[in-house]
């Protein structure tokens, strides 16, 4: 129990919840967790300098067009986010909710994506349509339209039934007074629904059965559907995400409230650890019913976005969140993981992409937002991995598979022709990022025989990016294999870096056919690469104050001992980008002043394709 390493009076004052002013210790009500590895971000970088949390694979699930909206949701709304993740008989189900433009402004929906596999999505379908009030019932004094906004999205049943949720609310403001109350449906396996109810109203408003457009759940008549619904409102610990919007003047929660977007996990001594926004933590010792008086992680750096906190498939701890104190900059996005649910440490990167945000919207924050798991006892798929969910920029939808055990870190040497690899299937130890438009994936090699990496990009504002962690090394060989096809009109950037994310050494396949690299500051064309045929490159490096390296193409020597773009100490990753580097938005690009969409942001633009084989890191000891 939490209380086994306090003082006997420690104890005593914990359970009369007497003021406690002695003892204080991590992994105790006064600091239920700390974060102990000192490393912070570099907020003026994407990737904050942070090292990568290896074999993360994120792919976005939803690109929103405005003005082709068949090629998205139909809809052609701007505004999305609050996405939940669950996975129920071989299927992963992910909800989000979705405004026309901005945040807090009606109308608003809810829709739902599904995926067999996590890496190809289906279409986005209403589940949860814009409220319409029944006749006569209008909106209150004070609001002026009809919203929706939740914390959890699904349920899963002791009798294996699939629930997702939603919440009406008033707009601008949706909370307590102005919330209607929660609706809950049936999700099919067959990927039918069944009818909306209402399973709470508001307690801090009168609105019931009577002057509200769904049937209480009660009046189902279908007895299997009651009794889940009865089972998930007698579910402290899951109905605890619902707090946000009713604080329960009826009693229905019990404790004092804890903060907003509730998450959890159970530690090993069977105390619960519960997390809100802005680094507000508390432990209960009775399933959740009751926590102690919520303290603010002083180590754990956040402000509005959430963090979420799960046990991995490895039997430890991980938490998630963007590790800034600006609201308006949600980026990156990272996790720090524990043994023991107390003691957090090695905070590494999860998703360090912020592409542009294409269509402005109030409070549309920059880059990985509100991300959220898979919620105890709502599926665990397949794998030792953990899976998350998040929008990008409240616009695009995105997962991201995260390997366990968590680890930033390779010894030994890497070699890799992907022929072992299913196509279209998992890329182990890469970390990829892969938009709707801008897809990674292992494939047939187009000449010659074998699998390759495929990299292709239809993205006006986005790229596709691969990247493979090698031993962080000062002396190292380091290849691979290129191809292009004739049909290709992009560009791919292929960079060597630190540990830091700094560049040292940059080359570059042109749109025209050129294969460019740098010497030091200066760019270098070596001319016309050749299309439909596979060329190596090799860089001998020494990394360092004075660092060179020799380049080698088709194996022979194109130029020796190149200074580096700039010094480094040792190098640990080959980055493959099909798109320039970019450092926008950054914390001063202003984030709240209306501009016009991005121009041609919802058409594709020519076709930039490449492969990629024979990947080797060879560290010279």
């Amino acid at each position: 129990m939490i209380t086994r390493n306090l003082c006997f009076y420690c104890r005593l004052f914990f359970f009369f919840s007497l003021p406690l002013t002695v003892c204080s210790q991590t992994g105790s009500i006064h600091e239920p967790v700390r974060y102990i590895g000192g490393n912070s971000i570099d907020p003026d970088l994407h990737e904050g300098r942070l090292r990568y949390a290896i074999g993360v694979d994120s792919r976005q699930t939803l690109r929103v067009n405005r003005t082709h909206p068949q090629m998205a949701d139909d809809h052609g709304w701007t505004y999305n986010h609050a996405s939940n993740l669950a996975y129920w008989k071989g299927t992963f189900y992910q909800q989000y909710l979705s405004n026309p433009v901005d945040e807090h402004i009606a109308p608003g929906q809810t829709l739902m994506i599904t995926s067999k596999d996590g890496r190809k999505w289906s279409k986005p379908e209403v589940i949860f349509p814009p409220y319409v009030p029944p006749a006569g019932v209008k909106i209150p004094e004070g609001y002026d339209g009809y919203m929706m906004h939740q914390r959890m999205g699904f349920y899963v049943s002791k009798s294996n039934k699939l629930l997702t949720l939603a919440f009406y609310g008033h707009t601008e403001d949706p909370f307590e007074k102005g919330g209607i109350g929660r609706v809950v449906r049936e999700v099919k396996e067959d990927g039918s629904y069944g009818p909306i109810y209402f399973i709470r109203y508001n307690s801090h408003t009168q609105w019931n059965e009577t002057n509200t457009s769904y049937p209480f759940y009660k009046t189902s008549k279908d007895k299997a559907f009651v009794a889940a619904c009865e089972e998930l409102l007698a579910n402290t610990l899951i109905t605890l995400q619902w707090r946000d919007e009713d604080n329960g003047l009826d009693g229905f929660y019990t404790g004092k409230r804890g903060g907003e977007a509730f998450s959890y996990y159970s530690r090993k001594d069977g105390a619960i650890v519960g997390f809100w926004k802005r680094s507000a933590t508390a432990l209960s010792t009775d399933g959740g019913k009751h926590f102690s008086t919520p303290v603010k992680a002083e180590t754990l750096t956040m402000a509005g976005g959430k963090i979420w906190a799960q046990q991995t498939e490895d039997n430890r701890y991980a938490l998630i969140y963007n590790p800034i104190k600006i609201d308006e900059y949600r980026y990156p996005l990272i996790v720090v993981s524990s043994d023991d649910g107390i003691i957090f440490d090695d905070m590494v990167l999860v998703q360090g992409e912020v592409p542009p945000r294409r269509f402005y919207g109030r409070w549309k924050d920059f880059g990985p937002c509100y991300v959220r798991g898979i919620v105890e006892g709502n599926g665990n798929p397949p794998g030792e991995d953990m899976w998350l969910t998040y929008s990008m920029n409240k616009e695009d939808m995105w997962v991201s598979k995260v390997p366990t055990p968590i680890r930033y870190a390779v010894n030994g040497p890497v070699k890799e022709d992907f022929n072992q690899l299913s196509e279209n299937g998992a890329i182990p130890n890469w970390n990829i990022y892969s938009p709707r438009w801008a897809p990674v994936n292992v494939v047939k090699s187009p000449v010659n025989s074998g699998m390759a990496l495929q990299l292709s990009d239809e993205d006006p504002y986005d790229y596709a990016r691969a990247i493979r962690v090698f031993e962080n090394s000062q002396n190292i060989e380091i290849g691979w294999d290129f191809m292009v096809p004739e049909i290709n009109k992009g560009l791919m950037e292929m960079e060597i870096t630190d540990q830091f994310g700094n560049r040292p050494i940059r080359l570059k396949l042109t749109e025209l056919g050129d294969l460019i690299y740098h010497d030091g500051h200066k760019e270098v064309n070596l001319g016309q690469f050749g299309y439909n045929k596979w060329h190596s490159l090799k860089l001998d490096l020494h990394a360092g104050i004075n660092g060179f390296y020799d380049l080698y193409w088709n194996d022979k020597v194109v130029a020796k001992k190149l200074p580096l773009t700039v010094a480094v100490k040792s190098v640990e990753r080959i980055s493959f980008r099909t798109g320039a580097y970019r450092d926008l938005p950054n914390r001063k690009t202003p984030n709240e002043d209306p501009e016009p969409p991005l121009p041609g942001s919802d058409t594709k633009v020519a076709l930039g394709i490449f492969y990629i084989d024979n990947v080797f890191a060879f560290p010279k000891r």
